[in-house]
């Protein structure tokens, strides 16, 4: 019994101390370790369209694949880091992005729950006093007054 449980053991670490497999493939890699540094730095930022919530460094998807290799063959064409976002989005749009760029229309959408929420107050605060205000009773006539006072028993 003790041999399968250090056996286990060794299984475990084995398992928790594995570093993440990425899946770049070594025929992607370029020979420039500075250029790679951005390559892998810009694909930790791009969705993978077939995944959706992966990026393309990660994902093993035939199109995250060649995303990575445009991203390569525009940094070594001598793009920068933005010139390579803004072309990969100007294909693919802004759902490519992991992180969306803000903009107004973002914004608005950001916003809009906050706004909402402000807006109902508001609707239900005036709706409320509206309603508290016609509640109030109209003040009673000479004669209803009278009328009340006999019936309670008071004489004025």
């Amino acid at each position: 019994m003790s041999r399968l449980a250090h056996l286990f053991l060794a299984l475990c670490l084995v398992a928790l101390t594995a570093q993440p497999v990425f899946a770049v493939k070594p025929d992607e890699v370029l020979a420039n370790p500075a250029l790679e540094a951005r390559a892998r730095s810009l694909s930790e930022h791009l969705r993978c369209m077939v995944c959706q919530n992966q990026s393309i460094d990660e994902s093993d998807a035939e199109l995250a694949r060649d995303l990575r290799v445009l991203v390569r063959e525009r940094l070594v064409a001598g793009d920068t880091d933005d010139q390579v976002m803004d072309y990969i989005v100007s294909r693919y749009g802004e759902f490519v992005l992991l992180k969306p760029r803000f903009n107004l229309r973002n914004g608005l959408l950001w916003a809009a729950p906050v706004i909402f929420l402000l807006g109902g107050g508001f609707f239900m605060l005036t709706a409320l006093r509206r309603r508290k205000a016609g509640l109030q009773p109209e003040a009673l006539t000479d004669e209803e007054q009278a009328a009340l006072n006999k019936i309670v028993g008071r004489d004025d």
